[in-house]
């Protein structure tokens, strides 16, 4: 039998972090396992970040962010986003201050601070708020937000803002040529921006066995859909995040004809309501 994990009472922050081994947690009404690590073969640091905010024993927040090779100091960015963020819904506690509110307020103070601090970063964001066995998702640009049933089915996914994202969507595109196209890692909307905005999912229940995934673009970028639900829809939590890591970290090192391989920074958080 599993062990127990222990619960998450204070924020867990990792930002320009690179962990050796998949954590756990109990938060919320369920159980959380996360990773971080950068691209490996990059000596700069890890942009992304992630946070676990618990609010109480049934509600939490879980965030990804991304930050943006292509400018100047994306990881500075991830971090002040993941930190505006985690304020922002830890000082809604007591306060009388919607989640919904609290996640929405921490997102444009993120975006206002990044813009005014002038060096030109962006980051994306992927943001989950849990309730009970309710959730609500809120996305800037392309990490991943999916649920999928334990037998596999597809209950959701987030369209990621980018030109190839909107022509997957469109069906002008399939999976297969959006991953290998020349401008996939082109992103239409992000923090940092004046024209940013914030796309709301809506309210959700996830079923006992359903398995919740935020991802930084280095999962999809080298798992496709089908793979990563293979990966992740059924088996012990911590175990199953280890593999998704090792399949993503091997798909980078070892590409395969036809096969997904965009070396990239890691992070993904797994989220699983208790069982009943």
């Amino acid at each position: 039998m599993a062990k127990t994990p222990p619960r998450l009472t204070a924020p867990l922050i990792h930002s320009q972090t690179d962990l050796r081994r998949v954590e756990r947690c109990a938060i919320a009404a369920g159980s959380a396992a996360l990773f971080t690590q950068r691209s490996p073969f990059k000596d700069s640091v890890n942009e992304d970040a992630l946070a676990l905010i618990p609010v109480d024993d049934n509600s939490a927040v879980l965030v990804v962010a991304d930050g943006l090779g292509g400018l100047p100091a994306g990881e500075a960015a991830s971090k002040m986003a993941i930190e505006v963020l985690s304020a922002s819904v830890s000082a809604a506690r007591g306060n009388e201050v919607s989640l919904r509110d609290a996640i929405l307020n921490g997102i444009e103070q993120a975006n206002a601070q990044i813009i005014a601090s002038g060096g030109g970063s962006a980051t994306t964001l992927a943001v989950v708020e849990i309730q009970g066995a309710l959730i609500r998702s809120y996305h800037v640009g392309d990490s991943l937000i999916l649920i999928t049933g334990q037998r596999g089915k597809l209950k959701y996914q987030t369209v990621p803002h980018s030109p190839v994202g909107y022509g997957v969507e469109a069906g002008l595109l399939d999976e297969a040529e959006a991953v290998h196209h020349a401008e996939r890692n082109i992103v239409s909307n992000v923090i940092g921006s004046a024209e940013m905005r914030i796309d709301i999912g809506p309210t959700l229940t996830l079923a006992p066995r359903d398995t919740l995934l935020l991802a930084s673009d280095g999962a999809p970028d080298n798992l496709y859909i089908s793979e990563l639900i293979e990966c992740v829809r059924a088996g012990p939590l911590r175990r199953v995040a280890r593999t998704l890591a090792e399949r993503c970290h091997q798909r980078m090192k070892q590409p395969q004809p036809g096969a997904p391989s965009h070396p990239d920074d890691l992070s993904f958080i797994l989220y699983r309501p208790a069982a009943v």
